[in-house]
């Protein structure tokens, strides 16, 4: 297997330090997101008690020209702490902390999605909008080949590694499980997991979550699944379509509902925004993916349980649609829908500010109009 070196160091020397006493102090271990906007970056800093709320992590800063977010000249960029979180490594009392960034002038980073997104968010709070997110991903060996497949070949088709058992169908559970662990210990809100279609993919669920607490815990929950792969010495990869030919690519299925469409008689709400989403197509195509649609135009093909990139369709259970009304909710005539089209590699923010513009905002602009 071709796993990485520092996986191979000692790990029960590491553990023998990282459970020596750290008195009163705490450390505090920031994350953003960097200017590729997929990438994850982190560093620690030492606070002299442990924080009990997130005013008490203050503001920090770093170099944006080692991160594509700014210019050497002037390359100092502001980390706003937006989110704490259990530290699973290293353990309690220590923290996560999600940032925001902004720019020296304290506008926010190309690649800050988040701060447009809770401006969306504020305006339809009201109508309590849910999420719930499913982050495929594919386990890669540091040859970027898939973990567990054979080296001058293909492990047999897809068919029997989805939520499969079994040391000849599933590959990397130990990965999976841990950073089951790791999500639920942090206070993430993950709710499920399962091996997906193509060996080595693997999918966990986060939600349901209300308004910008989708983009924070899903974000959070990533960095987990990195961290926990550098341990193990393999890659998560988010690339849509990691291996070309027929083999299923990596989504971010991204399930919505409001209070309204919750309600009895909340299919009729959800209709309605599926006609919004079909009118506006192109636009979330654009957002679906962090390079404008161009990911996305390698999985969305029409085959392998996806839409075509270039029509709009909607069905009860068809996992061939752009957007899936569940059965249940069909027989219910209430509940979620999912939209389909987000790629692994999204930025969910991006995802669910779309969703609340086109389905609460629109509907709200249209009502003032008429």
């Amino acid at each position: 297997m071709s796993v990485s070196e520092s996986s191979l160091l000692c790990k029960t020397l590491r553990r023998h330090y990282l459970s020596l006493p750290q008195g009163q102090k705490c450390q505090v271990t920031y994350v953003w997101i960097d200017g590729s906007g997929e990438g994850l970056r982190n560093k620690v800093r030492t606070l002299e008690q442990e924080p009990k709320r997130l005013e008490d992590i203050p503001e920090w800063n770093f170099d944006g020209s080692s991160t594509s977010q700014a210019e050497g000249s002037n390359s100092d960029m502001f980390l706003i702490p937006i989110c704490m979180f259990r530290d699973p490594f290293t353990l309690d009392p220590n923290k996560l902390i999600l940032c925001e960034v902004l720019k020296y002038n304290r506008k926010p980073a190309e690649t800050n999605h988040r701060y447009r997104c809770n401006q969306v968010m504020e305006e339809v709070k009201e109508q309590h909008p849910w999420f719930g997110m499913e982050q495929e991903y594919t386990l890669l060996g540091m040859d970027g080949y898939p973990y567990g497949w054979p080296k001058n070949g293909f492990p047999g088709p897809q068919g029997p590694y989805y939520c499969g058992v079994g040391a000849d169908r599933a590959y990397g559970r130990d990965i999976v499980e841990c950073h089951y662990k790791a999500c639920l210990y942090a206070g993430i809100r993950i709710c499920g997991t399962n091996a997906e279609v193509m060996p080595s993919q693997w999918e966990f669920q986060v939600g349901p979550c209300e308004g910008i607490e989708m983009g924070d815990h899903l974000w959070m929950a990533r960095f987990l699944l990195h961290r926990v792969c550098e341990d193990f010495g393999v890659v998560a990869s988010l690339d849509p379509k990691p291996m070309k030919g027929n083999w299923n690519g990596a989504g971010c299925h991204t399930n919505f509902s409001t209070e309204a469409m919750r309600a009895e008689g909340g299919l009729s709400h959800i209709e309605k925004a599926i006609d919004k989403l079909s009118a506006k197509h192109q636009e979330h195509i654009r957002v679906y993916d962090p390079h404008g649609g161009l990911d996305n135009k390698r999985r969305l093909t029409g085959q392998h349980e996806t839409s075509s990139i270039e029509e709009f369709s909607a069905g009860v259970a068809n996992r061939g649609a752009s957007i899936r009304i569940p059965r249940q909710v069909g027989q219910d005539k209430c509940g979620y829908f999912e939209d389909r089209r987000p790629s692994a590699n999204c930025d969910p923010y991006a995802v669910i500010g779309a969703i609340a513009r086109t389905c609460i905002l629109l509907e709200a602009e249209n009502e003032e109009e008429s």
